[in-house]
Order: C-alpha cells, then structure tokens, then sequence
C-alpha cells in the first residue's frame, strides 16, 4: 500500500504525524467543525487542539503501517496546501471475515461536486484489489442524504437499520447500514 495516491482532481494522502499535518487536519475540523457535529459524536476535550490531532495522525499512521486501518487526506490538485476531505477505512479485520467499515468527511465548500466519490471510487479499489478485503460497510444516518445518496452511488447496498447504534448529539441513534461487497 503506498501512502499517496492521485485520482483527476485529487491527492490522497496518509499523513504522517507532524506538526503541519496536525495544523491542516486541525484546521480542515474547525472549518468544518458545525456541518460535521450534526453527525458525529462529541469530541473529547481538546479535540480542537493541535496536540490531539498530532497523537489522532500517530494512531492512524502505527495502524495503516499494521494495515488495520487508512485514512487518507484528500487535497485538491488546484490547491495542495490544503486538507479538503478524508476517507477512512477502519476495522480492517483479515483473513476469516476479509471486511472493513468506511466513513468519509469532505468539506462543506467542496459539496456536490462529485469529488467524495471520486476519492472514494479510489479508497475502495484499493480495499478490495491491494488490500484484498471482499466487504465495505457503512453506516449513515437516516436524514444524511447526502451520506446515502452517495453510497448508492458507489454501489453500496442496503441491508437494514442498526438501532441506536450510536450516541450523537447526546442521543442514540438509529443508522442504516449498508455494505459493498467485491
């Protein structure tokens, strides 16, 4: 698995732990941070702090170095500088069951323009055809249409509604999952 990879439009990028990387996922969540909150949980204290993000680019790196997890940082060709999205592949469990579950967060800016599927077109090849997983998941919230809209896009198909599966905003929500299989 390399660490950087390109689409048309894209530079995806597993970021090592840095200073200027945690810098730009910083900034990518506080630019971001009220679009994203309405589905996701709460951030731990000092979430929004460089250090946190420095230690969250650690975990992630010492995972994708143990290909447990990858999560690349989209960049725009017209604007390298710049953390744009993310695609995360995680809980990678190999060799019975040959799955993972993915998420993906992209900047409000950059909505509707098609470039969430293009990273992840990109993201899941390399699951199925490097990685050799034969099932994504996902799980999006029933008024994410957007969320859903995508991943029927990509070809994911429903499969049921997992109750209270996670506690956002302080309530535990309902999520529909669906999966991808190769």
């Amino acid at each position: 698995m390399n660490f950087k990879y390109e689409t048309p439009r894209l530079y995806l990028k597993l970021l090592k732990p840095s200073a200027k990387s945690a810098r730009l996922a910083l900034d990518f969540s506080l630019r971001n941070r009220t679009a994203f909150e309405r589905y996701e949980p709460f951030k731990p204290d000092g979430f929004y702090t460089e250090g946190y993000q420095k230690k969250m680019l650690e975990h992630d790196y010492n995972l994708a170095v143990q290909n447990k997890c990858f999560r690349f940082w989209a960049f725009a060709k017209n604007d390298p500088s710049r953390v744009i999205g993310t695609i995360c592949f995680y809980d990678i469990v190999q060799p019975i069951y040959g799955r993972c579950e993915t998420g993906y967060r992209f900047d409000e800016q950059y909505w509707h323009r098609g470039l969430a599927r293009e990273a992840m077109e990109l993201g899941i090849a390399l699951m199925f055809y490097e990685i050799g997983l034969h099932r994504i998941e996902a799980y999006a919230m029933r008024e994410n249409a957007a969320s859903i809209r995508l991943l029927e896009r990509l070809d994911f198909q429903w499969e049921g509604t997992c109750r209270q599966y996670a506690c956002i905003r302080g309530r535990l929500e309902d999520h529909l999952l669906y999966a991808r299989i190769r």
